[in-house]
């Protein structure tokens, strides 16, 4: 929505997007999890379009974990209707995991995305406008 697009206050970077498609591209081009929060409509279209693209194998597994059971019940309700009603399989149940707690969500990112895509902590790099330097590898003493 127009008058939901300033960027969040807690973010030191953020790329602003004329066109719908161009965050989609790069949501998926740059992510190795999704983690969803209770949300609406735009919400619902990017956990759908990742559900998706991994049914598909368009994209690796990549985990997906919606944080608040109880917004989300309804969502896993439909979902395994769906199921019941063959229209999706039953292991696309799999696909994701809802919970209301951050410490499985953090155990689930580490074992399934962290782990199985051999990520490592991003090492700051200094800032030349912050006036850090770059610290310099020891070397050998001629």
């Amino acid at each position: 929505m127009p008058h939901e697009q300033e960027p969040n206050p807690y973010l030191d970077r953020w790329i602003t997007c004329r066109h719908f498609f161009v965050r989609k591209v790069l949501l998926f081009k740059y992510s190795y999890a999704f983690v969803g929060l209770p949300g609406g409509i735009g919400t619902l279209d990017e956990l759908f379009e990742a559900l998706t693209l991994i049914q598909t194998g368009k994209i690796e597994h990549f985990p997906i974990i919606l944080i608040g059971a109880e917004y989300w019940r309804p969502l896993h309700q439909l979902l395994r209707h769906l199921a019941a009603a063959g229209t999706i399989a039953a292991s696309d149940m799999n696909l994701l995991l809802i919970t209301d707690s951050v410490d499985e969500a953090i155990a689930y990112l580490r074992r399934h995305a962290i782990e199985q895509f051999g990520l490592r902590p991003a090492q700051p790099k200094p800032s030349i406008l912050l006036g850090e330097k770059r610290r310099l590898a020891s070397r050998p003493a001629a």
